[in-house]
């Protein structure tokens, strides 16, 4: 029996279909009946999709809308895919490629030139044509012996007010969204889907909100880590859920009111950008400690000919790019890149890769040499790679930092 893939369209629906994700995922909280009727009533008509195999109801994605910022600060229309999941027992029964394929050819009808997630089962979504866009990095910061060795405005970051946290971060991301390539918006959906997350968060949180020239800038969200006994733990530990700096001295003045707050020994940021300079901050450099390096986004391009357009190329010279997309038909084709930006053409193709390579190359955070080294492109003319690594760099490492 084949898998049947509906747009499901009630509250109720929803409902259902994010019980089974849930019992999918096996490690998330359950959500208390209410929240999970707001995030319901939040979602967004027409990208929720519900499997059914043999009458029953096995597994679930959807999407909500957005943009993403590409190289060159222009922002094009997303999918931000989340809440994929197939009911224990009915794995591979081709129910998540039903499901997937689905919603990337109706994303694609429906306009939106990129998708991407958060993937939890790493070498599933790059059969669906999506490939790794941006890593993100954990710091830790030893905070008893951390100093700044800049100028903080010390007087300049207060405690928000816990009736108007969620108001006051929406507010400065809307304001002062990050211009790194890889972000992306926070539409309500996902202001709703963070604040039930926290409110059901083992330890409190806490919003410190920054304020600029013409009014708040930045803010940073933190709790306390896990520990048997905070009062005489000797590694109380701050969690940094989400720093939003509109400009340098947002962020120098809210990490010096983090390290202000001597409670902490250590100060662990779990998302930062690879090239965040952190640790040039502080009086000793040795004080920040990158931990570990993860992927972050998934990205899948669903408009090979808007997205190229998009994005700004720097370097010199240019080569031609043949792109192969077995999935979604029409989204392949051959183009020629150069410093003017890039354009269908019919000369013949210096390299040849699928859409899933170039999804990882996109954005700048992977290298055309890395993959011509990893046998992930077919080169035909070898001095082609360094001119496409020039025209593909980017000034700063690609990070979204919005997790979904």
């Amino acid at each position: 029996m084949s898998v049947e893939v509906r747009v499901l369209r009630s509250g109720e629906e929803w409902l259902a279909a994010f019980s089974v994700f849930s019992s999918a995922m096996i490690g998330l909280p359950i959500l208390a009946d209410q929240d999970a009727q707001r995030l319901a009533a939040a979602s967004e008509t027409g990208r929720v999709y519900g499997a059914f195999y043999e009458g029953q109801l096995t597994g679930m994605t959807e999407s909500y809308a957005g943009t993403l910022t590409v190289p060159g600060g222009a922002r094009v229309r997303h999918a931000a895919v989340t809440h994929v999941g197939v009911k224990p027992g009915w794995a591979r029964r081709g129910i998540v490629s039903a499901l997937l394929e689905r919603q990337l050819r109706d994303a694609r009808a429906g306009g939106d030139v990129l998708a991407s997630l958060r993937a939890s089962t790493a070498g599933l979504y790059g059969r669906f044509g999506y490939g790794v866009a941006t890593h993100a990095a954990s710091v830790e910061i030893d905070a008893r012996h951390g100093r700044l060795r800049v100028g903080q405005q010390s007087d300049a970051v207060t405690l928000v007010a816990v009736s108007a946290e969620w108001e006051t971060m929406r507010h400065i991301y809307e304001r002062h969204p990050p211009v790194r390539a890889g972000a992306i918006t926070r539409p309500a959906y996902w202001w709703e889907h963070a604040a039930i997350r926290q409110r059901n968060a083992a330890t409190p949180y806490y919003v410190a909100a920054h304020a600029g020239p013409d009014g708040p800038d930045g803010y940073v969200r933190y709790h306390a880590g896990p520990s048997d006994g905070w009062f005489s733990d000797r590694q109380r530990t701050l969690v940094v859920d989400d720093f939003v700096a509109g400009s340098a001295q947002a962020s120098v003045d809210l990490l010096g009111y983090l390290l202000s707050l001597d409670i902490a020994q250590r100060i662990v940021f779990s998302s930062c950008p690879l090239d965040e300079p952190l640790g040039w901050l502080l009086e000793d450099c040795r004080d920040a400690t990158v931990t570990s390096v993860f992927d972050e986004t998934w990205l899948r391009i669903l408009d090979t000919h808007v997205a190229l357009k998009a994005r700004r190329y720097n370097g010199l010279g240019e080569a031609v790019i043949e792109v192969t997309d077995p999935l979604l038909a029409g989204n392949g084709g051959r183009y020629r890149i150069s410093a003017r930006g890039a354009e269908p053409t019919d000369q013949a193709a210096d390299v040849t890769l699928d859409v899933d390579t170039l999804a990882a190359l996109y954005l700048g955070g992977t290298r055309w040499w890395q993959m011509a080294r990893a046998q992930r492109l077919d080169v035909r003319a070898a001095s082609a790679i360094a001119v496409l690594d020039g025209l593909f760099a980017c000034e700063s490492a690609p990070y979204s930092g919005t997790r979904f």
